[in-house]
């Protein structure tokens, strides 16, 4: 039995998104990575992060344009989905960003220039919630990891809570919302 399947730009670009997870799960696979801690905060990369459910994707233009996957752990999206804020300790987040690129195979099969994919992996940010140990940041606690290993610049890791502070109180220092 045959099957066509009509494609869509959208479907295509999240399809080539979501394969190259497995390009920045390679490049996060050093034995112990997550081991190591951030500067500041001391955040690691959580085991099994990669496992985490589905909040959003993100677009960022600027100086370093992007396209990011946002993924929580259970308690994260239990609090998503019931809306609770502000969020719960334990909670944690985790944005996978990528290169954004067009994708020539892509807009070769539709004929114009309309999809575009996650390219090269260049980053991972965590965020962890923990009111008495983060109390000083809104409780929580940030790390950027490159290639599995913490980014050692404290100018970083404390440049993410500058810019969270910039948020509504209302959004617990949360940029992203959930996707349904």
């Amino acid at each position: 039995m045959t099957r066509k399947f009509a494609a869509l730009p959208v479907t295509a670009s999240i399809v080539g998104m979501l394969l190259s997870l497995s390009n920045l799960a390679q490049a996060d696979s050093t034995p112990g990575a997550d081991a190591q801690g951030s500067p500041v905060f001391g955040v690691t990369l959580p085991p099994g992060y990669r496992n985490w459910q589905f909040v959003s994707i993100a677009h960022e233009e600027g100086e370093k344009p992007d396209i990011r996957v946002i993924l929580g752990n259970d308690i994260a999206m239990k609090a998503y989905r019931e809306g609770t804020l502000p969020f719960p300790d334990g909670t944690i987040i985790a944005r996978l960003a990528y290169k954004y690129e067009s994708s020539a195979q892509n807009n070769a099969v539709f004929g114009r220039d309309q999809s575009f994919v996650a390219g090269e992996p260049t980053n991972v940010q965590i965020e962890v919630k923990d009111s008495k140990r983060y109390a000083s940041t809104g409780g929580w606690g940030y790390g950027q990891f490159e290639n599995g290993k913490p980014n050692p610049s404290e100018k970083i890791i404390n440049g993410c809570f500058a810019c969270h502070t910039k948020l509504p109180p209302e959004t617990d220092l949360i940029f992203t919302r959930y996707s349904q």
